[in-house]
Formats: C-alpha cells, structure tokens, sequence
C-alpha cells in the first residue's frame, strides 16, 4: 500500500505552524502495513492544490489529504476536489444533523457557512468527524483512494482513527509491519555500531535495524515485515533479548519508555524517593522528573543553586572546595548531592554543575564540561563528561546523562 500525505494550508509553509499530522499519520500506517512514499506541502491555491492530488495519485495507492475544509473563504479543499473529479455537489442530511447537534451544546445557532459543510462532492463517501463540523471525504477511483481531511490535529485524528484507517485496511492486503525499539544511552551512533555489528550482519532478512539517533542517546528500531504476525512477535522478541543481552549497561528502556519514566518506575517499585541540585541545568532535572504523573510520591522537591554562594547556604558546600577547585569539580559535586540528601531526606539525591556555555570555558575546564553525582543509601558516585559546545545540547546531555546515573545507583541499590 503506498501511500503520500498531502498537507495544505500557507501557515505551514511560513512556519506559523509545525506539521505534527504528518508524523502521526506516518505513525499509524505504518501499523496496518503501508508504506509512506511522499509528504508534500502546499499553500492555499487551487491550482496548487489538483496539481499535487493528481502527481500523487499517479504514483500512490492512497492520497491523504489535510487541511481546507473549513467554512471560511480561504478554506478550498473541497472545491479545488470537485473541480478535479469534475463533479457537483449533493446535501448530506447527517452530516447537517451532526453540525446542528454540535451547535445546539453551545447555544448557538448553525449559520449558512457552516450548512455548507454538508454539501459535499457527490462522488464521495462522507467520513463522520465526531469532535467537529467538517466531515470527511473518502473517494475510490477504483486504482487510487483519495482521503481529505481536516487540518486541525484532533478532528483528523479521530477521523483517521475512527474512519480511515478500518477502510484502508479492508480495501489492502497489506503485510504485517512490527515495531520494536531498544532505547540506549552512554555510546554514540558510530561506536554503538561497532558493537553490534555481528549481531546486525546475522540479523534474518525480514526484520531490519534503523539507527535513531539524538542528543545522549540513540534508539535502535527493529522493524518486522511478513504474513505471519506470531512468527514475527516471536522472532523479534528474539532479536531484541539478544540485543540486550549484548549491550545490557547502554540499554534503559523499550519502545515509548523515557528515562524519567523508567526513574519513576525504578523508585515507585523500591518505595524510594529522590531530590536534586542543580546547577548548570536550571532545573531541568526536575522538570524531567515531575512530567511524570504521581511524581510527588517520590520526589518532594530539588534546588536550583547556581552561585558560589547558593551552593554553601543551600547545601552545605565547603568554602575552600569551592576555591581550591571551583564549582565544577568532582567534590562539589559530591557535597552538592550529600547536602540535598540531607535538606530533603531522601534515598538518592542527583546533582549537577558544569559549563554549559558558549562562554566560561578554561584550558583545563572546556565548554562542555560536566560534572554529576549521585548520593544513594550505601554511596555516593561521581562521573565526569566532556560534551561539546552548544548550550542547549549541553543542558539537555547533562539532565539525561544524570537520570541514567540514577537509574543505575538505584539498580545496584
């Protein structure tokens, strides 16, 4: 089944908006065995608009189509549709039932843009929209599919979720597609695989391994590709325990796991809690940690010192480790992780300090250097890193470079 997305509207070419539809679109066709071939962009041109529908139904089996079927002026998807099946309009009496339904929960009355709505083009099938007033539009030449849909992200998705998807798969004999990723930390792209290169080389050819990877960490996604679904399930699960058990310290998670979710479940099943000090992440640990729900069962709260000063009020720091070997050093932060232990009465504490940049550097302290402990109830560890030059990549390694750090002290706890 191969598929293009067509995505219509000028905001997106100006950047006003960010087009999520794409992806989440590309996420569940993947799931019933379709193959993205194209995403295309346009602007609000009819011209524009016939001319990309009918380049992509020469090559695809199905064309997606988002955006344009508001009840304004510059909402033309469904007349540039007509105009390219050139066709007329007919009234569609649910659909008109379905908007006044909408209406009436808002105590408004259904104006005649909006009655509009349900005029559709005649040789389609409508695609009931439950969260909203424009439906959906299914049209089968008999070699391609033609989808249109609303631009805006929960009316589409309830549309493909509900409507879409269930027709494609009916309509397609498509394979079975499974997706597993191994989620690793602690080894960049090219060194991880180095390490796995014999695993990879003996990998069946049915399955493949796509590198994934970002800022600290890189996700290996085992793709799975026949008839047999159980067959597949089974050599997959495979696969994947081989894969950890050849790289179990990089490993920290599958699938949509995150590390501070993976925190979170660590410290929920032990019955433990944590608290942090920060420095040179500003408090982007803690954020990390309370974007999991019922975090407040296992950290009631961290610090964010960021001065010399701070750091000797707040947590104890000692004066003279602070001027013999500055805030970035292998002792400040082990005091820093001791002292927030201590304030909050926690399990663990994690701290951090470094040199996020661009400025601050030394010759011996380059931008980019970071130090982070882990105070636990046995020990307190302490790991250096050497990251790069840019601040927001820097920040960003560092607070999931520190929760990793975690993760493993409560491990061996």
């Amino acid at each position: 089944m191969r598929v293009e997305i067509i995505t219509i509207g000028d905001e997106l070419l100006i950047g006003q908006v960010v087009d999520t539809n794409s992806a989440w679109i590309g996420q569940r066709l993947n799931g019933i065995g379709a193959s993205v071939q194209r995403i295309t962009s346009i602007s609000d041109d009819m011209q524009a608009i016939k001319a990309a529908i009918a380049d992509a139904a020469a090559r695809a089996d199905v064309v997606l189509v988002t955006g344009g079927l508001g009840p304004t002026n510059d909402d033309i998807t469904k007349v540039a549709l007509c105009e390219y099946f050139n066709c007329g309009t007919v009234f569609h009496g649910e659909v008109l039932e379905h908007i006044e339904q909408l209406f009436r929960r808002f105590d408004r009355t259904v104006s005649e843009v909006n009655r509009q709505q349900a005029a559709l083009p005649e040789n389609c099938e409508a695609l009931h929209n439950a969260l909203g007033t424009a439906p959906g539009m299914w049209f089968d030449t008999g070699a391609t599919v033609i989808v249109s849909m609303p631009g805006v992200p929960y009316e589409m998705k309830s549309i493909m979720a509900d409507e879409v998807l269930p027709r494609l798969v009916k309509r397609f004999n498509a394979p079975t597609i499974l997706h597993r990723t191994v989620l690793t930390m602690g080894l960049g792209e090219s060194w991880l695989a180095e390490r796995i290169a014999d695993w990879e080389n003996a990998l069946p050819k049915q399955i493949k391994l796509a590198y994934l990877p970002a800022p600290g960490r890189v996700r290996l996604r085992l793709s799975a590709i026949g008839a047999d679904e159980q067959r597949l399930r089974s050599e997959l699960g495979h696969q994947v325990k081989q894969l950890w058990e050849l790289i179990p310290e990089l490993v920290y998670g599958f699938d949509e796991d995150t590390i501070e979710s993976v925190v979170a479940h660590l410290l929920r099943k032990r019955n433990m809690t944590v608290c942090t000090a920060e420095s040179c992440t500003g408090g982007t640990i803690s954020q990390m940690l309370t974007s999991v729900p019922g975090a407040s069962n296992y950290f009631p709260g961290g610090v964010v010192t960021y001065s010399y000063g701070s750091k000797m009020r707040e947590l104890g720091v000692l004066p003279q480790t602070l001027e013999t070997l500055g805030a970035v050093s292998e002792q400040t932060v082990v005091e820093m992780a001791d002292g927030a232990r201590r304030k909050f009465g926690t399990d663990f504490a994690v701290s951090v300090s470094g040199i996020a940049g661009p400025d601050g550097g030394t010759p011996d302290k380059p931008v980019g250097t970071v130090w982070m402990a882990v105070a636990g109830p046995d020990r307190t560890v302490a790991k250096k890193f050497l990251f790069g030059d840019n601040r927001e990549r820097n920040i960003e390694r560092s607070a999931l470079s520190a929760l990793n750090l975690l993760r493993k002290e409560i491990l061996k706890s």
